[in-house]
């Protein structure tokens, strides 16, 4: 006889334990399932220890700029032991603090990995335990959180092996630091490995398939990072397609084809940031007929799937992915399962790349908004002018805001400098709440802040701006 659960979540990352806490609160008999470790990627191997790198070079390198605030320092330098160690710390801590919520809410961790058979209602989850042996569960509802890991391309050598070609994972906890490196992918995860690296001094070549880099961004963001970055030292191919990776010798040869034209790049070391692939296989899916769209499960507007009781969250669903839509879907979902009317999801989901500078967006880009025949209203405010920023020595980047012209509704926001990641969630609070540049102006921002160049910035859309 199968256990019995109200609900089974597969997989503990930020959609999945999120979930589960959830539906505990909510009076359902939850399990979870997890195969590694609880956090899964994001706690333990993404979203927040690369911030404690980055957190580490960015201090590190603020130390060369010590005599800008009339201070001084002798004998600079790091231990790049101990600053990989401090991240694993970082994450080792969050992986013991959801075990702590698990416990809380009562809610039974299976260690194990899963996979789904026919049921009587949702699909029956049979787990091969870690210690050996196997369980099977059953619930009213069943929700995947399986997340993705990083896509491979062994058809040009592109794929991990621990030595010279690198992962996220192999990135975040090597052996060594290499004195140079060559990073494939300009999107987030690229861009904030070659921030941290380049701040220990590393020489960093990203390349890019596509005309720019960060290309979700919008273009004048994208062109400003890039300046940014190459004032730090990192070297760019933008508009280069990757045709063979290989070892050679102590390091690797990226050869690259970009405006007709080969070329090679030698460095110790080479990172994959080339996106990532669903782990939605051999998790029996197929014999279930779940619809899928190049490897990611279907959902509709509430996270269910086309199988009766099965939900799928996060990664595995599809874009953004990101670990804060994740967290988001799975508590919708939590509460579509325990009978709450919920209406549809459609939230704005900001994106955040934590280098240096950062850069935050929501919403449309001003390419976007016109692609779909929007009229707008463009407003920008650089951070050279803010108070705030010129007392911190942070006068790097600028806010862009974007309206529609005709109703006035905020449809997107994109910044670059010091801090805009905290910052990003005024503006998707405002297009939550259907905020019209009528609201947007009258807020009063705190002085001296850095956030006083987003009321700038709404302020100019309309002729209305003041410090510049």
């Amino acid at each position: 006889m199968a256990d019995s659960f109200d609900l089974i979540v597969i997989g503990s990352g930020p959609g999945g334990y999120v979930a589960a806490i959830r539906a505990s609160q909510l009076g359902q008999k939850v399990a979870i399932v997890e195969r590694e470790l609880l956090g899964g990627i994001c706690l333990n191997w993404g979203c927040i220890p690369t911030k404690a790198l980055l957190k580490s070079g960015e201090k590190y390198e603020s130390l060369s700029h010590l005599k800008d605030y009339g201070l001084s320092a002798e004998k600079i330098g790091f231990d790049f032991d101990a600053i990989i160690a401090r991240s694993r710390g970082v994450a080792k801590q969050l992986n013991a603090g959801v075990g702590f919520l698990m416990k809380k809410n009562k809610i039974e961790v299976i260690e194990g990995t899963a996979s789904l058979q026919k049921g009587q209602g949702a699909p029956k989850v049979v787990v091969a335990l870690k210690a050996g042996g196997s369980r099977t569960v059953e619930a009213k509802a069943v929700m995947l959180a399986v997340g993705a890991r990083a896509r491979a391309l062994p058809q040009i050598g592109l794929e991990a092996d621990g030595d010279r070609i690198w992962a996220y994972r192999e990135a975040m906890a090597p052996k060594f630091l290499p004195k140079s490196i060559v990073v494939i992918g300009s999107g987030a995860i690229g861009i904030e490995f070659g921030s941290f690296y380049r701040a220990l001094g590393v020489e960093v070549t990203v390349v890019e398939a596509l005309p720019r880099i960060l290309p979700v961004e919008d273009e004048e963001v994208s062109t400003a990072a890039r300046k940014s970055f190459e004032k730090r030292g990192f070297n760019f191919r933008v508009g280069a397609k990757v045709t063979k990776l290989a070892k050679s010798g102590k390091g690797v040869q990226v050869s690259i084809e970009a405006d007709g034209k080969t070329e090679t790049l030698d460095a110790e070391v080479c990172i994959s940031a080339v996106g990532i692939t669903a782990n939605t296989d051999g998790i029996g899916l197929e014999a279930l007929g779940v619809e899928m769209d190049r490897g990611h499960i279907k959902i509709d507007g509430h996270c269910q799937t086309n199988v009766k009781g099965l939900y799928a969250i996060g990664d595995c669903a599809g874009a953004p992915w990101l670990a804060h839509k994740a967290s988001h879907e799975g508590i919708h979902a939590a509460e579509h399962i325990a009978g709450f009317k919920t209406p549809h999801l459609n939230s704005p989901i900001a994106g955040c790349t934590y280098s240096q500078p950062q850069i935050a967006s929501v919403g449309l880009t001003e390419q976007a908004a016109k692609d779909a025949g929007r009229e707008v209203k463009v407003g920008r405010f650089p951070f050279k002018v803010n108070g705030k920023a010129i007392a911190s020595g942070d006068t790097d980047g600028f806010v862009k805001t974007i309206f529609d012209a005709k109703t006035g509704a905020l449809l997107g926001a994109h910044m670059i400098g010091h801090e805009v990641t905290e910052m990003i969630q005024g503006y998707v609070t405002a297009i939550t709440m259907e905020a019209t540049e009528e609201e947007m102006h009258g807020i009063v921002y705190p002085h001296p802040t850095m956030s006083e160049a987003m009321h700038e910035a709404a302020l100019d859309a309309y002729g209305r701006m003041i410090h510049l």
